[in-house]
């Protein structure tokens, strides 16, 4: 029976859910019907506690994915920076902190039908227990396509070096046909709100404790970008901001996608839950392309 090919399965539903929507052509993204702003955090299914009580938790979490079962090792082997240590102990009643904790976990904490959450739910449709589904899921998460496109928007916005530096870049980016990091989804043809949402956390961080280099040469990132691409439906996305407050919060880059695993595992499990209720092993189709009736000859005659 023929099938249409779709790269990527885009646009092929996988299954139905009542966790979360996503209108792409608006900007519109709501957890269990509530549409996403700063103001309803706290009404949010995901986010019943605050997160800034829970900080030394957070901070051996981080420790334990680093370094597995063995024993947390001296502050100073844990990679954290000083300013991150500060933000812990002297500031973490501070009401911008707590902000941030907040928007930056709630942010990856569910969206739909994404590469870590579809690997999830083929894990589960096998009846894996859920330690195997959110094993699954990080192996998604890890790719720079995916969870890891923070850390590389980091990288490309220090290569910069310089807001009077990015155009150049961008330009050269563009006619290389390389990938912009931090723009461009498969679902979203505006501004990703949730970059919306990051941006204004940024300005608030920065207000409260200087400013960051990076930000700067961002806010031209994004300007030159724009007049580029938001014709093509390419704009920030959640990737572009989140990594310049984790980097200056103090938090090292490669615990970026830690951080985002740690949000996302109660999105995984949200949708292990309802793949579990009416559970159907995965089994796609495929659409083959090698030749038919070829003659077998053995080994020994090759």
């Amino acid at each position: 029976m023929p099938h249409d090919f779709m790269p990527g399965l885009a646009g092929v539903p996988a299954a139905t859910s009542s966790i979360s929507d996503v209108d792409g052509q608006h900007g519109i993204l709501e957890y269990r019907g509530i549409r996403r702003n700063v103001k309803d955090i706290e009404n949010n299914y995901w986010s019943a506690v605050r997160l800034v009580a829970k900080l030394p938790t957070i901070v051996a979490a981080w420790a334990r994915l680093r370094h597995g079962d063995a024993p947390i090792p001296p502050r100073d082997d844990l990679g954290f920076s000083e300013n991150f240590f500060y933000m812990l102990t002297e500031s973490a009643s501070h009401p911008l902190w707590a902000d941030i904790f907040d928007d930056c976990l709630i942010l990856h904490a569910e969206h739909t039908m994404n590469a870590s959450t579809f690997t999830g739910l083929v894990t589960a449709s096998t009846l894996a227990d859920p330690y195997t589904v959110v094993a699954s899921s990080i192996g998604a998460l890890k790719g720079p396509l995916h969870g890891g496109a923070n850390e590389e928007v980091v990288v490309m916005l220090k290569d910069i070096g310089t807001p009077d530096k990015a155009r150049s870049y961008v330009e050269r980016a563009l006619h290389n046909k390389n990938k912009l990091m931090g723009f461009g989804h498969r679902v979203y043809k505006v501004k990703d709100p949730r970059a919306t949402v990051l941006q204004g956390l940024c300005q608030r961080l920065f207000k409260e404790c200087g400013s960051s280099p990076l930000y700067e040469v961002a806010l031209e990132v994004e300007r030159t970008a724009g007049e580029l691409l938001n014709s093509k439906g390419i704009y920030p996305n959640v990737d572009f901001y989140s990594g310049i407050i984790y980097d200056k919060m103090g938090i090292d880059t490669d615990l970026f996608t830690p951080l985002f695993a740690m949000a996302r595992v109660s999105g995984w499990l949200a949708h292990w839950l309802e793949q579990l209720r009416e559970n159907k092993l995965f089994r796609p189709d495929q659409i083959y392309s090698g030749e038919h009736n070829r003659p077998y000859v053995p080994l020994t005659q090759r």
